[in-house]
């Protein structure tokens, strides 16, 4: 049996920075998620912390949001925040690109992907329905 966790596959401590600092700096200069930039305050780094506290305790790491914040309450922490389609595919497709760039393995990503897909249509709070599949590919 395998004990390995998401957490010890993607590297850890240092995997999850790495992909949290991806996922940020990409938001931040690929005009494909000016939307979902606009969601965020003009310094990233506590929105990036938080992911990576989050991120962290869902892979299997330590549990650091919770040991900070609580519940994560993902919903209701979201819901100040008008989130569509068009804001939860750029979510998805950032998050895709950031696992490429930090080189996580294929298998794994397509299981975050779903993971995180999940999530992400979890969190619209307006708008209308997408699916899965024009995420596989990344950006279009």
């Amino acid at each position: 049996m395998n004990d390995e966790t998401t957490y010890d596959r993607i590297g850890a401590a240092a995997g999850v920075a790495r992909l949290c600092d991806r996922f940020y700096a990409l938001m931040d200069s690929v005009p494909q998620f000016a939307e979902l930039r606009a969601l965020h305050p003009e310094d990233l780094q506590g929105s990036r912390d938080k992911l990576y506290m989050f991120l962290s305790g869902r892979f299997g790491g330590p549990d650091l949001f919770v040991e900070k914040f609580g519940h994560p309450r993902l919903r209701a922490r979201h819901l100040p925040f008008a989130i569509g389609v068009k804001e939860r595919d750029q979510w998805v497709a950032c998050m895709v690109l950031a696992m490429e760039e930090v080189g996580i393995a294929e298998d794994l990503r397509a299981k975050l992907l779903r993971n995180f897909f999940n999530t992400a249509d979890f969190m619209r709070n307006c708008g209308g329905h997408g699916s899965l599949d024009s995420h596989r590919g990344g950006i279009s």
